[in-house]
């Protein structure tokens, strides 16, 4: 654990050894030449045909006699006769049966909304090249509605099982076929067992036993381990959360580092990574498919896109994790950067951790899309240094207000009033202590209504203790938590929430699960005034035995970006990390169809 072992693959197994699956695999079924008929299959009245005229008239010998060849086109005859008859009677019944009038506008029902069934997200390799513990923590909030149920579980990422060896030459004749024993056989054999994509699997790292009580427990540990695959079906899935919580212990990353693992996706942005002599960055990259991904890192930094033809063409095998050190593609140090995970193939996590030598360390938090608004919430009054980062598009230059959301609303921090960003390129400004002994929220907005231009955002923050110790977080543009959004590892008087209100006047509603260990839920409404910032302790559940969740509803008014910080001081060190609560997507539409007979003559 000396250093860390970037751009190592773990996940699968050495050359010639056959990597262990997550769980029962399920072979897929051979195609093209490995699918044979069986004996006598396809002999029916057009079989055999391709002879064409010397089979028909025994000129060519094979069927014998004329008498046979006609014997064969007679029942080609019938059989055509046959399906002509059956063709009529379709198209006679489709003639008697008009087509359906068209449906007029604004008659048709509405979409409905239903639960979704089946949630998957991915969390990253424990930190790299660091001594700590890390911890990952699983809730789904109690449901409303019918889905009964399902599991939740946590897997270690690693490659799919090996199909058995398929001979290579045919045998000299045709072999009688034997079926394999009922139950028994290697995977993909028949009458072999099904694993059960609904159900955990035996090798489940953490299982979640039902919704409204989290599970946790320890992460793979050390530089080879793997990323982590976690899944809920059922009533399970409706708004299941994976947080990953990290403390390191060794005195150069001393400090907290904690992320809500996210959807596998083809897209990430990252804002505020940095190749500078004490940092030490680098991605994650996590493939829980069952298909190689093909990756492309983009930097860009304050002169534009940073060409490597290193970073293009990183292949991530099937249920491998791969660490990508960003001094690697840089061909000197850069303050400042943006990074855009481009996934050519397949579908990856994606996570970046960052670690600036004794000042600090924690994942940097994948941004929203790249918008002409960004907003980031959860600025402590502590504030001791925060550095804005932002990147614009090739095709067009930013000019941006910067604006602090405070207890009465927004308003511009004296000096800092504005940005300007160079298209295609970064730019970032030291923000000093901008806080002022206050939470706050900070928001980017275009400086001209009519000159909108979709920019990536992030914000470093640091804590510093009375000693002069400092720990760092890094913020990201946020969706509103909409409906509903939950973190999951929260523990007792380490839990503070910030509620910024973007819009309108809003009431929200604050939910502490209960522990993992046990506990009584505890619920508290809080009002928030337009444009203005909160910050509360978190409830926490009485009786409170282990770690619990945080779960915010709207429940009136405007839009509301939230996030948590865990502070956990250790060695006289301000740890701290932050994440923001997302929209937990936990329902989908679900468009009305009706039946239209009509459709096969239009």
């Amino acid at each position: 654990m000396k250093k860390p072992a970037f751009r190592k693959k773990s996940g699968a197994g050495e050359a010639g050894e056959a990597a262990e699956p997550a769980g029962p695999a399920v072979a897929a079924e051979p195609s093209g030449p490995a699918r044979t008929s069986r004996p006598g299959r396809g002999r029916g009245p057009l079989a055999g045909r391709a002879g064409g005229a010397g089979r028909a008239g025994g000129a060519g010998g094979a069927e014998g006699p004329g008498a046979a060849g006609s014997g064969g086109a007679a029942k080609t005859t019938q059989s055509l006769l046959a399906a002509a008859v059956v063709l009529a009677a379709v198209f006679g019944i489709a003639q008697v049966r008009p087509p359906a009038a068209p449906a007029k506008a604004g008659t048709g029902a509405a979409a409905t909304t239903a639960q979704v069934e089946r949630t998957s997200v991915v969390c990253p390799q424990p930190v790299q090249g660091l001594t700590g513990s890390t911890t990952l923590t699983a809730y789904t909030p109690p449901g409303t509605g019918s889905a009964t149920g399902g599991a939740g579980w946590l897997s270690d990422a690693a490659a799919p099982a090996v199909p058995a060896a398929q001979p290579t030459t045919a045998p000299a004749a045709p072999a009688a076929a034997t079926p394999a024993p009922t139950g028994s056989g290697a995977p993909g054999a028949p009458g072999a067992p099904v694993q059960d994509k609904n159900a955990a699997p035996a090798d489940a790292r953490l299982t979640v036993p039902k919704p409204g009580t989290p599970a946790t427990g320890p992460a793979a540990n050390g530089d080879a381990a793997p990323g982590t695959g976690a899944v809920a079906t059922g009533a399970l899935a409706p708004g299941f959360t994976v947080t990953q919580t990290t403390v390191v212990t060794e005195q150069r990353g001393l400090g907290l580092s904690g992320l809500t693992c996210t959807p596998a996706a083809t897209s990430f942005w990252f804002a505020g990574a940095s190749t500078a002599a004490d940092r030490v960055d680098y991605l994650s990259l996590v493939n829980t498919e069952s298909a190689a991904a093909v990756v492309d890192i983009k930097l860009y930094g304050d002169k534009g896109l940073i060409d490597n033809d290193a970073a293009n063409g990183i292949t991530v095998s099937p249920g491998s994790s791969q660490a990508v050190l960003l001094s690697t593609l840089t061909k000197g140090a850069v303050a400042d950067l943006a990074v855009h995970v481009v996934v050519r193939s397949g579908r990856v996590g994606a996570a970046l951790h960052a670690a600036d030598g004794g000042k600090g360390a924690d994942w940097v938090p994948a941004s929203d899309a790249p918008a002409p608004v960004q907003v980031m919430p959860g600025l402590p009054a502590d504030t001791a240094s925060a550095r804005l980062v932002v990147w614009a598009p090739p095709e067009d230059d930013a000019d941006l207000k910067i604006q602090l959301s405070g207890k009465n609303g927004w308003f511009s921090p004296a000096g800092n009033e504005s940005i300007h960003v160079k298209a295609g390129m970064v730019a970032a400004v030291d923000l000093g202590k901008l806080t002022r002994d206050e939470v706050a929220g900070l928001r980017l907005s275009p400086s001209d209504d009519k000159h909108r231009t979709p920019v990536v955002a992030g914000l470093r923050v640091d804590r510093a203790a009375a000693n002069g110790k400092t720990d760092a977080a890094w913020l990201t543009g946020s969706d509103p938590v909409g409906a509903r959004a939950t973190v999951a590892d929260n523990r007792a008087g380490a839990s503070t929430l910030y509620l910024t209100s973007s819009g309108e006047a809003a009431t929200v509603r604050v939910t502490a699960s209960a522990g993992s260990g046990g506990g009584t839920p505890a619920t508290k409404e809080v009002q928030l005034p337009a444009g203005g910032t909160v910050a509360l302790p978190a409830p926490e559940p009485a009786g409170l035995n282990g770690v619990f969740a945080l779960t915010v509803e709207t429940v009136s008014g405007g839009p509301v970006v939230a996030a948590r910080m865990l502070s956990l001081p250790a060695k006289d060190v301000p740890m701290f990390t932050v994440q923001a609560l997302r929209d937990d997507r936990s329902t989908v539409k679900v468009p009305q169809a009706g039946q239209d007979p009509g459709v096969v003559l239009r």
